[in-house]
């Protein structure tokens, strides 16, 4: 059995084009991309933020793990520069502790600052004013 009969009486019959349902699904057309652009864009600013996070919560780690590097060099630069340990290190380079001889006061007067400074040279000592009139001394 046949569906359609083989000549059909209207074969010349066109359905004339029905404009409003043509614009209307241009309209539903454009508004679907419309939506499914602004899911896109969503889902986009989701991820981004998501991946920022993930960033920030690592920067956060290596910012606690310096903060603490630097209380620890901090402790150690302490430790290192107690007046107990640069003495003994000041020893082993052969340093030895000032004279009295060695000392000169600010509060005394220059040219026994001078005097002292030539006697424990065996070079002499030569002072000159400089342009404010304070004394200087030269080898």
């Amino acid at each position: 059995m046949k569906r359609f009969p083989e000549q059909q009486r209207n074969a010349r019959i066109r359905r004339s084009r029905d404009v409003t349902a043509l614009s209307r699904l241009a309209l539903l057309l454009f508004c679907g991309l419309v939506l499914a652009g602004g899911f896109v864009f969503a889902a986009k600013q989701h991820f981004a933020a998501v991946q920022y996070g993930y960033q920030s919560e690592a920067l956060r780690g290596e910012r606690k793990r310096l903060l603490e590097e630097r209380q620890r060099l901090s402790l150690e630069k302490e430790k290192v520069s107690a007046p107990a340990k640069l003495g003994l290190a000041a020893r082993e380079l052969g340093l030895k502790p000032a004279t009295a001889g060695q000392i000169v006061t600010l509060e005394g007067s220059k040219a026994r600052a001078a005097e002292v400074m030539a006697s424990q040279s065996t070079e002499p000592l030569e002072t000159t004013n400089d342009d404010k009139g304070h004394a200087a001394s030269t080898r």
